[in-house]
C-alpha cells in the first residue's frame, strides 16, 4: 500500500533515506516480494543481464579483442578479466540504487549537485559522444556486403557499405517499435541471439582449435607479462572498456532493471514500445521502502536474483564471449595481421574459408548477428539515456506533460537520421575505437558518482559493504588510467 512522502519522512523512520538531494523526495511504498529463489523462478525473473550480455558481446569481442590479441598476443588479456570483474561490481552497485528507489542510477546522479538539469545535459552529451556513432552498423554491413560479393570489402566499396549500414539502421528502428515494453522486446531478442552466437563459436572452436591452444589462450586471461612497446593506447583503451559492457551500457542496465519491475521498479512503470505497447505510466520520481525486518528479508532475496543475473549471466557470458572469439582468431589469423581496416568484422570468415568454403557464409552470418545485435542494444542505450535524463530532469515542473513514448521515439528518429549522415565519415573500426575510449571516460566518472549516490541516499541497512565501494572506486581508477594514456596518445598524434 502506497504512503505519501508527507506522511512518512526520514525524521520519523530511520529506515528511510537520509535526504533526497536536488530532485523531489521519493514516494514511499512496500517493497514487493520476489518469487521464492528457485531455478524455475530464476528463468522467468532474470533478463537484464541477458540484454546487457547481448549488447556487450559485440565490437569488443568480435573486433577489438581479436585485433589486440593478433597484434600483441593474449599475454595482455588479464586486462579483460580485471575489466569484467570491476564492471560486475560497478553494475551491482548501480542496480542497488534502482532496486531501492525504482529509479535508474541516472536519477541518483541527478540528485547530486549542481542538480538534475546539469547532469541530464552532461550524460546526454557524453552518451552521444560514446554511442552517437554507427560503428557497429558499419561493421555489420561489412559482413553482409562480404557475403554478397564473395570477397572482403575494400575502399572502393565504402559507398555501398554505407548504404547497407543505413538499411540496418532502419531495421533497428523497426525492431525497437514492437514488443509491449522495449526492455521485454530486447530480452527476447537477446536470448535468441546469444543462443545463435554461442552455438557457432563453441562448434568452430571445438572443431578447429587445438586443445593446447585453448589452454594457452586461457592462461593469457590470468597472467600479465607487461604492456608491449610501442603500444596503441587507443586500441588497448578500447579493449579494456569493451571487454565488459562499456560506459553507458553499464549505467543503462539500471533502466532495464526498472522496466523489468525488479524491487521498487514495480511501482514506477516502464517505457512502452510504439506498436503493441501497453499504456504504462512511467513516474518522474521513484518510490522507496521503510527498511524494517520484513522489507530487508525481501531485499536480500531480490539481491540474490541480481547477483545471479549480473555475475552468472552477464559476467560469465562476457568472459566466454571474449575467450571464444580470441581463441578462434589467434588460432586462425597470423600474428601481426592488421584487423582494423574497412573489412573489420569479416576477417574471421576470410581465414575459416580456407578450411571449408561454407564457413565463409556461416562465419559472416555469425559476425553479422554479433555486431547487429550490439548496434540494436547501443541504440536503445543512447536513446534511453537521453529520454530518462530529460524525463527525470522535469520532475516537479508544471505545463504540458511529456509523453515518455513520444519522447523516446522522437530521439530515436533524430539519432537514426544523424547515423545515416555520419556513417561515411570514417571507417567503422576507427569510429568504434573512439566510442569505446569514451566508454572508459564514462566508467571513470560514474564509478565515483555511484559510491557518492549510495552513501548519500540509501539508508544504512541497504548500503554496500566497504569492500564493494572500494571495488567501484578501483574501477574508476582503472579506466582513468587507460583514458589518460589514450587521450595523451591522440594529442601527441595530432601535434605531429
Amino acid at each position: 500500500m502506497s504512503v505519501s512522502p508527507a506522511a512518512v519522512t526520514p525524521a520519523a523512520h530511520t529506515g528511510l533515506p537520509p535526504g533526497h538531494g536536488a530532485l523531489p523526495a521519493w514516494g514511499v511504498a512496500e517493497l514487493p516480494a520476489p518469487p521464492p529463489f528457485a531455478f524455475r523462478n530464476a528463468l522467468s525473473v532474470i533478463g537484464p543481464g541477458a540484454v546487457m550480455a547481448a549488447t556487450s558481446i559485440g565490437g569488443g569481442e568480435w573486433l577489438v579483442g581479436p585485433a589486440a590479441a593478433v597484434k600483441y598476443t593474449t599475454d595482455i588479456f588479464l586486462i579483460a578479466t580485471v575489466a569484467i570483474v570491476l564492471q560486475v561490481l560497478f553494475n551491482l552497485e548501480g542496480i542497488r540504487y534502482t532496486l531501492y528507489t525504482g529509479e535508474p542510477i541516472y536519477g541518483g546522479i541527478m540528485r547530486l549537485r549542481p542538480g538534475g538539469r546539469f547532469w541530464a545535459g552532461f550524460y546526454s552529451a557524453i552518451g552521444f559522444l560514446q554511442l552517437g556513432w554507427p560503428a557497429l552498423a558499419g561493421s555489420a554491413a561489412a559482413a553482409l556486403l562480404a557475403a554478397w560479393m564473395g570477397r572482403m570489402p575494400g575502399a572502393p566499396d565504402q559507398p555501398t557499405q554505407a548504404l547497407v549500414a543505413m538499411g540496418l539502421i532502419v531495421v533497428v528502428v523497426l525492431i525497437l517499435s514492437f514488443g509491449g515494453t522495449i526492455e521485454r522486446m530486447l530480452e527476447y531478442f537477446a536470448w535468441t541471439m546469444l543462443g545463435v552466437v554461442f552455438l557457432f563459436l563453441i562448434a568452430v572452436n571445438v572443431a578447429f582449435v587445438p586443445a593446447a591452444h585453448w589452454w594457452r589462450t586461457l592462461l593469457g586471461f590470468f597472467r600479465f607479462s607487461g604492456l608491449p612497446s610501442p603500444i596503441d593506447w587507443s586500441l588497448i583503451g578500447a579493449f579494456a572498456a569493451t571487454a565488459g559492457s562499456g560506459g553507458m551500457g553499464n549505467l543503462t542496465v539500471t533502466n532495464w532493471v526498472r522496466d523489468k519491475g525488479w524491487g521498487m521498479g514495480a511501482h514506477v512503470g516502464a517505457i512502452p514500445s510504439a506498436v503493441g505497447g501497453h499504456q504504462v505510466a512511467l513516474s518522474h520520481v521513484g518510490k522507496v521502502f521503510v527498511a524494517d525486518a520484513e522489507a530487508l528479508a525481501r531485499w536480500r532475496e531480490w539481491m540474490r536474483y541480481v547477483h545471479l543475473d549480473q555475475i552468472w549471466i552477464w559476467g560469465l557470458f562476457c568472459f566466454l564471449g571474449m575467450y571464444l572469439n580470441v581463441n578462434l582468431a589467434t588460432a586462425l589469423i597470423p600474428h601481426g595481421t592488421d584487423m582494423q581496416g574497412l573489412a573489420a568484422g569479416a576477417y574471421q570468415a576470410h581465414y575459416l574459408r580456407a578450411i571449408w568454403p561454407g564457413f565463409w557464409f556461416l562465419t559472416l552470418f555469425n559476425g553479422f548477428w554479433i555486431l547487429f545485435k550490439t548496434q540494436l542494444g547501443n541504440t536503445d542505450i543512447l536513446v534511453r539515456t537521453i529520454t530518462d535524463a530529460v524525463w527525470m530532469s522535469r520532475q516537479g515542473e508544471g505545463g504540458r506533460r511529456l509523453q515518455i513514448r513520444g519522447l523516446y521515439y522522437g530521439i530515436l528518429l533524430a539519432f537514426s537520421v544523424w547515423s545515416a549522415i555520419v556513417i561515411r565519415s570514417a571507417s567503422p573500426f576507427q569510429l568504434f575505437k573512439f566510442l569505446a575510449n569514451m566508454a572508459g571516460v564514462v566508467l571513470a566518472i560514474a564509478g565515483v558518482q555511484i559510491v557518492i549516490v549510495n552513501r548519500s541516499f540509501l539508508p544504512r541497512a541497504v548500503r554496500p559493504a566497504l569492500w564493494r565501494e572500494a571495488g567501484v572506486l578501483l574501477c574508476s581508477l582503472f579506466y582513468a588510467f587507460f583514458a589518460f594514456f589514450a587521450i595523451k596518445d591522440v594529442v601527441e598524434t595530432l601535434a605531429r
